[in-house]
């Protein structure tokens, strides 16, 4: 479960290592008073050995353990951090920052150490769910070779997935270390094209599996197809895009799952309870207004207010005390699931595809069929009935609030509209900065007009980085020998 006491008392490192070894100590003294000889048998419950999972059970094991793991890598967080999707988030215009962390201030600020801790677990989180991934496949595959293929397949949508976020958000020079035979292979600092064309590679693979039409199956399938043609906009091949995302409904969501026994949601952990992050609002001058827009697919509220105090937020700043609290109310409750790859992105993918004269079709007739055709609905989750999603829905009247859009005239206007659009139906889910990278890569958009910029909240100026720097704990990888990022390029 999240706790977001946890990072409340996150000091210094001295700190919480003699409070640790005080601990430990107490610890030994006790059990020695009772058994001496107990010492000699401790457990090592976190430790898993390599022979715990060569069988069909373990290979399952570990399969689950990479889907909770990309979890937590995303929505979810861990104990101690919040996951990619905040984080990200607060980098670009999504959140803004609500407490006193420096580590926070400084991805809110785009001045980003590679001694960031906050940047440290993200990035561990992230390799951890993508190794659990590639393991899985190994051990599928040896142990249970007669087991349903789209086991194996979304260990590879895992594998893509991963690749093609860390491609997005992190400098040229990133890393991708694997395990071989349980042995650690060393990855080399490579580019953010390589890791979109090795997230390709392990979409394709995952895809070349998928030949039954079982529910597994087709959300399996739906979920690769929508990560393919993520990957190929990032490579600039947007007829190919739209063709990845061809068939895949609009209605399709693939889904994390929360619950207090495992992982809270983040954004409700993070921003609804913890105050330490707030809804951003034309931060920097750059930035969407997410907080004020009043629209139906961000539905917002200014902490204590009605809305605000009926999902349990009577507080009206954010965890400094001075700066008002503006909360997402997508997520209302500790459990709520969270769509990692829907049909909706797979809409916007042929929309953009059209857009750009790719393909045959009418952009803005597309986007407007979001608008118009549809409507989010709740429902008991398919997966776990006590749950409930938000699900869009086609053929059921329009989504409140939202209008049909109009040509706006110039083709600069029409990019604005079309990432505008994706901005507010894909919000807090991770896509922002690969977006505002590709409006500087693909778009010829200078940094300073999609990022935020000026001056931050404290008066400081914002930095100029474009994507999170290789954390400083990579240099313990003797291939990397002190380098960070190749350089800052989007």
């Amino acid at each position: 479960m999240t706790s977001y006491l946890t990072s409340r008392s996150r000091g210094p490192r001295s700190g919480r290592l003699a409070a640790t070894m005080a601990l430990a100590a107490a610890g030994v003294l006790a059990v020695t008073a009772c058994n001496v000889s107990n010492l000699l048998d401790v457990e090592t419950p976190n430790v898993i050995s390599p022979g715990d999972v060569q069988s069909a059970a373990g290979a399952d094991a570990v399969r689950l353990g990479a889907i909770a793991r990309l979890n937590a890598a995303t929505s979810g967080g861990s104990s101690s951090s919040e996951g990619l999707f905040l984080l990200s988030g607060l980098f670009a215009d999504e959140w803004s920052n609500g407490d006193s962390f420096i580590d926070r201030w400084q991805v809110d600020g785009r001045v980003i150490t590679p001694q960031n801790s906050f940047l440290t677990d993200v990035n561990r989180m992230l390799h951890r769910a993508r190794l659990s991934a590639t393991q899985a496949v190994q051990l599928l595959e040896q142990y249970k070779p007669t087991g349903a293929v789209a086991d194996v397949a979304e260990m590879y949508f895992i594998e893509a997935y991963v690749e093609n976020l860390v491609g997005e958000h992190y400098c040229n020079g990133l890393v991708f270390s694997t395990v071989v035979n349980g042995t650690e292979q060393y990855g080399s600092p490579t580019t953010t094209t390589a890791a979109f064309e090795m997230a390709l590679a392990h979409a394709d693979s995952g895809l070349a599996l998928i030949t039954g039409s079982t529910p597994a199956d087709v959300k399996v399938r739906n979920a690769l197809q929508v990560t393919r043609g993520r990957i190929l906009l990032n490579l600039n091949r947007p007829a190919d895009a739209a063709a990845a995302v061809a068939g895949v409904p609009t209605a399709f969501q693939y889904l994390n799952l929360h619950s207090q026994t495992t992982n809270d949601n983040a954004m409700w952990t993070y921003n609804t309870i913890a105050r330490r992050y707030s809804v951003g609002d034309r931060e920097g001058g750059t930035g969407l207004d997410f907080a004020t827009a009043k629209d139906p697919r961000v539905p917002v509220c200014l902490g204590s207010d009605a809305a605000c105090k009926a999902i349990g937020v009577p507080r009206s700043t954010r965890d400094d005390g001075t700066t008002p609290l503006y909360v997402q109310m997508i997520w209302t409750t500790r459990d709520a699931p969270v769509a990692i790859s829907d049909g909706i992105e797979a809409r916007l993918i042929e929309a953009e595809a059209q857009l750009n004269g790719a393909v045959a079709g009418d952009w803005l007739a597309t986007l407007n069929a979001l608008r118009t055709d549809g409507m989010f609905d709740t429902q008991p989750s398919d997966t776990n009935p006590a749950v409930t999603d938000t699900l869009w829905h086609a053929g059921s009247g329009g989504v409140a609030g939202l209008k049909p859009l109009s040509d706006p005239g110039t083709a600069a206007a029409r990019v604005d509209l079309l990432f505008r659009e994706r901005a507010f139906w894909l919000f807090g889910r991770g896509h922002r900065v690969g977006d505002l990278r590709r409006l500087i890569r693909q778009y010829g958009r200078q940094p300073e007009s999609v990022f935020p910029t000026g001056d931050w909240r404290s008066g400081s100026p914002y930095g100029t980085q474009v994507a999170f720097p290789v954390p400083q704990a990579e240099q313990n990888n003797p291939n990397v020998a002190g380098q960070g990022c190749m350089n800052n390029d989007a």
